[in-house]
């Protein structure tokens, strides 16, 4: 089983940005496909961004130009650079691997208008 643990959210005004990074546990890291995702107040969780072993990225349509998902392998982390923050980017973003049910607690990202 893999375990997962965010950090980096915050609050930031329209037009900043922020960094999140998700640390992973567990075997296999490297070869496990890891997503972002996102779940504002009374709304389903949707996917933000997703990133394969190949390093290839897959983007939803509300980020895309704007947020880029990487990994670090040699360290087991997989990050989300957020730029041009918009207020409906609000919302608690959730790191997780990919065919398992591994998610993280989440962290709160907040932007004011």
């Amino acid at each position: 089983q893999v375990q997962l643990v965010e950090s980096g959210g915050g609050l930031v005004q329209a037009g900043g940005s922020l960094t999140l990074s998700c640390a992973a546990s567990g075997t296999f890291f490297g070869i496990r496909t890891m997503g972002w995702y996102r779940q504002a107040p009374g709304k389903q969780r949707e996917l933000v961004a997703t990133i394969y072993s190949t390093m290839s990225t897959t983007y939803g349509d509300s980020v895309k130009g704007r947020f880029t998902i990487s990994r670090d392998n040699s360290k087991n982390t997989v990050s989300l650079q957020m730029n041009s923050l918009k207020p409906e980017d609000t919302a608690v973003y959730y790191c997780h691997a990919e065919g398992t049910t591994s998610w993280g607690k989440g962290t709160l990202v907040t932007v004011s208008s």
